[in-house]
């Protein structure tokens, strides 16, 4: 398995160009901008296109939503993307926060957010192969061919969901036992559609701790954490990261997003420490 791990997390313009430039120079995999419509973040197709500019050798990643977009204009915006960059875009596509004020901005209703992707992903695929939808026929197409689309999600129905439409998998909040157990239906799914994933095409997001978390943090996290507690999600300090990643490497994950849970006072000295920490395990 080809071990990579890109960075995302809370990057503000401020502190992008100089995310960007670390990011290349100690030799991270990618970028990761993450889409939460409410949240003070970048939106992440604009922030990708900045960093595809600034170093065009970093790969660009993006968990973004598919409920609430046009299915069309998302394709033309993704696969230009992908030709402006050389072919370096990486999506991961979710269905959304379910808390408020998300709710409202996506748009969208919890119970509907899966039929939209069901919906959505078949046109996505015609539209970035070249092939005409409903008289629409796309251009420019994205440079990678086929531009691979994961998805994202625990719940059973989001994993038979991957398994059918999706060409990786990349959850978050989870244990490595879960994510093992995940794999498995996923590739279930998959080979009940007549397809398969690639096994190198299953990943992590994992949000770290540089000190325990607080009463706060923990209550934030435990609204999505499906009954863990959310301590034994989030490593804490980089050799707790360290140790997370191997363990997750040891059930046959290879892709990874790791992100500090609080924006340093430093990015480029965290990303420092956080290479010295975890890129030997890149293979």
């Amino acid at each position: 398995m080809k071990v990579r791990i890109g960075v995302g997390g809370g990057i503000g313009p401020e502190a992008l160009g100089e995310v960007v430039d670390a990011l290349d120079e100690l030799g991270f995999d990618s970028l990761w901008l993450s889409e939460v419509l409410t949240a003070p973040i970048l939106d992440p197709l604009v922030g990708l296109s900045f960093a595809a500019a600034v170093k065009p050798r970093l790969k660009l990643g993006t968990t973004m939503l598919l409920p609430g977009r046009n299915t069309y204009r998302v394709a033309k915006e993704l696969a230009t993307l992908d030709a402006l960059s050389g072919g370096r875009l990486l999506i991961t596509f979710v269905p959304g926060l379910t808390t408020s004020p998300e709710r409202a901005a996506i748009g969208v209703e919890l119970r509907q957010r899966g039929g939209v992707i069901d919906e959505a992903m078949p046109v996505l695929r015609r539209l970035w192969a070249g092939k005409p939808v409903d008289e629409f026929t796309l251009a420019p197409l994205p440079l990678q061919k086929p531009l691979e689309a994961w998805l994202g999600g625990m719940a059973p129905a989001a994993l038979e969901r991957c398994g059918r439409l999706g060409d990786g998998w990349l959850p978050s909040l989870c244990t490595p036992d879960e994510a093992a157990s995940g794999k498995q239906a996923i590739d279930r799914a998959a080979a009940h559609a007549g397809r398969a994933i690639s096994p190198e095409h299953f990943g992590v997001s994992i949000g770290y701790a540089r000190a325990p978390l607080s009463d706060q943090a923990v209550a934030a996290i435990a609204a999505r954490s499906r009954g863990h507690d959310p301590r034994s999600l989030v490593p804490v300090g980089l050799d707790g990261l360290r140790g997370h990643l191997k363990r997750f490497i040891d059930v046959g994950f290879s892709k990874f997003v790791v992100r500090p849970l609080v924006p340093p006072a430093s990015w480029r000295e965290e990303l420092a420490e956080l290479g010295s920490a975890v890129l030997d395990l890149q293979s």
